[in-house]
């Protein structure tokens, strides 16, 4: 179902794989999580990424707007997907 849930994270500095439990305890499971990580596209961790892969969600990470539009299309396309949007 569709839920907004509040997300504890201020920049792309406090994504980590503690912070994207949230998104691993979803039900139904999602199949892609879109990072959106404000104004520009931030590298992750590899490590936080690999983790998340290997829990069956592919993670897409964008700026917030491009994210943003990311999630509106997928959900469109009846995909289980689930975004972590941090303002720009």
């Amino acid at each position: 179902p569709r839920s907004i849930l509040q997300w504890n994270v201020g920049s792309h500095r406090d994504i980590s794989h503690e912070s994207l439990s949230l998104f691993r305890l979803l039900e139904p499971r999602i199949e892609i999580l879109v990072l959106g990580t404000g104004d520009r596209v931030e590298r992750l961790h590899p490590a936080t990424l690999m983790q998340m892969r290997e829990c069956g969600i592919a993670v897409e990470v964008q700026d917030t707007a491009n994210a943003c539009a990311t999630f509106n299309f997928l959900m469109n396309e009846r995909r289980i997907v689930a975004a972590g949007l941090i303002p720009p």
